[in-house]
């Protein structure tokens, strides 16, 4: 186990989220002692979901805008993604609920925690918390789309699963979280299918 001291802890920005840089000192196995700094971005925690259908054998999932993506060189910077999103101060379970209802006018209840993971943690802070669910028609009580209020221009899409896992290949889906759900739906059989 490491030895961390942290020193200091200057805030760089607060505008959106939280960047803060950090300075430790750092105790080596051979008694060592460095000091060092890094940066970290807070945006607190969040839940994503893959909600799927046995029995039509598809996956709902989105299609929005993400800026980061278009300045690094995604041409039209639209991203196809599990619905998700941050928990403000909810718990997992219930966050993902209403995620999953105002993107995709979806109301589930059944969720199934599968995992948690770090997505990027040599910069950000953030865990993620993956959940699978069924859906069917009868569970759609809205178009869906996102908040207004918050901008969200959102498409849903219901494919077949195994269109979607094609679509990794293709490149057509480069959002890890969702190449990570539908690789937990292939591994781990949730849907009937012949691969």
């Amino acid at each position: 186990m490491k030895n961390i001291n942290i020193l200091h802890t200057d805030i760089l920005s607060d505008n959106w989220y939280v960047l803060k840089k950090i300075t430790y000192q750092d105790t080596a196995a051979d008694g060592t002692v460095t000091t060092q700094s890094r940066e970290a971005y807070d945006r607190g925690n969040g839940a994503t979901i893959l909600l799927y259908n046995k029995q039509r054998e598809t996956v709902i999932l989105t299609r929005q805008f993400r800026m980061p993506t278009y300045i690094n060189g995604n041409a039209d910077g639209y991203l196809i993604e599990c619905c998700a999103g941050l928990l403000d101060k909810d718990n997992p379970e219930d966050c993902i609920r209403r995620e999953t209802q105002e993107e995709t006018g979806y109301k589930i209840s059944a969720v199934r925690k599968v995992f948690e993971a770090y997505m990027s943690p040599g910069s950000v802070t953030e865990i993620l918390h993956f959940f699978i669910a069924e859906y069917n028609q009868d569970m759609k009580i809205s178009e869906g789309g996102g908040l207004e209020a918050e901008n969200e221009n959102i498409e849903v899409l219901e494919l077949p699963f195994k269109q979607a896992l094609q679509m990794i290949k293709t490149g057509e889906i480069r959002d890890a979280k969702t190449i990570m759900l539908l690789q937990y739906a292939l591994i781990s059989d949730c849907l009937n299918h012949d691969f």
